[in-house]
């Protein structure tokens, strides 16, 4: 279906530690690749925001825990309630299919807390939380627990459970009222950082970013199996001469699943890989500069033609325009002031 003609509204959450005051809406303008913005809704360092599935509600980190919005006609967001996760600010977010459970990551104290979501929209109270354990002070980057990322599976059957400081992924299994029970572990290269799991879009293959290799390890996924992700290759994610500068941050999939893109902080570029869809495999096609420093968050239009990059320490979102068949990324409009953009989701109107 064509969305030239179809509205779309476009959230970046950010750090409110000076000109920004929260939430930045946008309009989005998907023919031509690029978003305007029309209002920012003040909350308390936003720095990770989500949607429920059906785009009705938008859930956002906060100073005192997490907050929800009710999604309005215009796209204009109402605030409905704020719930304490009893521990340290998260950094990401993610519902399970139903809406009726928040999954809140916690990277400065380790801690992964399952919120209840209401009917209404709104946040209840803690299901569960678990404290993940590991070596070293509470100064230690690596050896102490630094969870960055809780996502399910697609069938649900696990919660996907990244930990950069202990270099593993932990697999839950979480009941209908919210109850976490370790069943697997994924355990990555010493000190590789896993920071973000990302799923095909069929649901076969799982990619993990992993920030300080700089890599991107490729797993089949196998829900019944004995070992459940099975891994069948790891990727480098920049030029060997600048692993040294680079952090990988962020992994996108195009929507036909034969396209993925990680963003390189440090380097500041995007590399593009083609995915075979029988395999699941990645091969490098180009590896381009995002025009902005250390881009925290990339994010492609929804018809695949275009791809923001959220570039954190610049203060800027940068638009371009992807030329799949020779692999580039083109410049594409005027850069955006934006005070520490952190992510950003789209719905439509």
């Amino acid at each position: 279906m064509s969305t030239d003609k179809e509205k779309y509204v476009a959230y970046a959450g950010t750090y409110t530690l000076g000109k920004s005051k929260g939430i930045h809406i946008f309009d989005m303008d998907v023919a031509s690749g690029r978003i305007t913005e029309t209002k920012e809704v003040p909350i308390n360092n936003p720095s990770y925001i989500t949607m429920s599935p059906d785009k009705k509600f938008l859930y956002s980190v906060c100073d005192e825990g997490v907050t929800a919005f009710k999604i309005l006609d215009d796209g204009d967001l109402e605030f409905i309630n704020l719930q304490s996760i009893k521990g340290m600010r998260g950094c990401h977010l993610s519902t399970n299919k139903a809406n009726t459970l928040l999954f809140v990551s916690g990277y400065h104290d380790g801690k992964l807390t399952v919120m209840h979501i209401n009917p209404d929209g709104s946040i209840g109270e803690i299901a569960d939380e678990v404290y993940h354990k590991g070596m070293g002070s509470i100064a230690d980057r690596n050896f102490r627990p630094h969870i960055s990322q809780a996502i399910l599976t697609p069938d649900e059957a696990f919660l996907c459970v990244c930990d950069l400081g202990i270099d593993q992924v932990k697999l839950y299994q979480v009941s209908p009222s919210g109850k976490l029970k370790l069943v697997d572990v994924i355990r990555t290269q010493l000190e590789s950082a896993p920071r973000m799991l990302l799923f095909s879009p069929d649901g076969k293959f799982a990619y993990v970013v992993c920030e300080l290799k700089n890599i991107i390890d490729v797993y089949a996924y196998h829900k019944d199996a004995k070992e459940k992700f099975e891994f069948i290759q790891s990727i480098f994610t920049v030029r060997g001469a600048n692993k040294a500068i680079s952090a990988a941050a962020c992994i996108t999939i195009s929507s036909d699943g034969g396209f993925l893109f990680c963003s390189n902080a440090g380097d500041n570029s995007v590399t593009t890989y083609k995915i075979d869809k029988e395999t699941g495999m990645l091969t490098t096609k180009s590896c381009l500069p995002v025009s902005g420093d250390y881009p925290k968050d990339i994010c492609l239009f929804p018809d695949d033609k275009h791809l923001l990059s959220l570039n954190h320490e610049a203060g800027t979102i940068t638009t371009f325009t992807i030329n799949y068949e020779k692999a580039l990324i083109v410049m594409n409009g005027p850069i955006l002031k934006i005070e520490k953009p952190n992510n950003i989701i789209y719905k439509k109107l």
